[in-house]
C-alpha cells in the first residue's frame, strides 16, 4: 500500500467513530486502532520496503511498526526491556521539590504503585506510579523537559 493511501485510510477512520480497523493480504497487513488509550498505526509487508508514517493527517497520532501492540503505560523497547510513558502532555519532574530527593535513580528496584516521577500539566503535579515492579535500567528525560502523551519516561526491566 501506497503513502497516499495510507493515509487516506487514516483519514477516512479518523473521520469517524470507528475505534479499530484491521486489513490483511498476502501481501500485508494493516492495523489502526484509536480511542482514549493511544492511536496507532501497524503497518507489516511481507516485501522488505515498509511505508512511512502518514503525520500530516490531522486529529491522528500515528506511528508504523511491526504487529507489536503497546499500552500508554509500558512499551516493549526489545526483548528484555520496557517503558514506563507519560499519560499525559506536561513536564516532567524527577523530584517533588527542587531541593528534594529524586523519586528513583538508575539501578533502583520500584514496587507496584510506587512513583517514580511527577508530570506537571496546567499547574497540577500528577504521580506516575509503576503499575509492576521493576528495575530502572534508564532515565529517559531530563528534569523539568516537555513530554508528550506516550513519551517513554523511564526503560525498565519488569521483574
Amino acid at each position: 500500500m501506497e503513502i497516499k493511501d495510507l493515509k487516506m485510510l487514516v483519514k477516512m477512520i479518523t473521520d469517524t467513530d470507528i475505534t479499530e480497523f484491521e486489513m490483511e493480504n498476502s501481501e500485508e497487513k494493516i492495523v489502526i486502532k484509536r480511542g482514549p488509550d493511544k492511536e496507532y498505526v501497524q503497518f507489516a509487508a511481507a516485501a522488505p520496503a515498509v511505508a512511512a508514517a502518514p503525520s500530516a493527517v490531522p486529529g491522528a497520532s500515528a506511528a508504523v511498526a511491526p504487529a507489536v501492540t503497546a499500552s500508554a503505560e509500558a512499551a516493549v523497547v526489545d526483548d528484555k526491556y520496557e517503558t514506563i510513558n507519560s499519560p499525559i502532555v506536561g513536564s516532567f519532574y524527577r523530584k517533588p521539590s527542587p531541593e528534594a530527593d529524586a523519586f528513583v535513580d538508575v539501578g533502583a528496584v520500584v514496587e507496584v504503585g510506587q512513583t517514580v516521577c511527577l508530570v506537571e500539566a496546567m499547574k497540577l503535579f500528577n504521580e506516575i506510579e509503576a503499575e509492576f515492579k521493576c528495575k530502572i535500567i534508564e532515565i529517559l528525560k531530563e528534569d523539568a523537559a516537555p513530554v508528550e502523551f506516550g513519551e517513554p519516561l523511564f526503560k525498565v526491566e519488569r521483574l
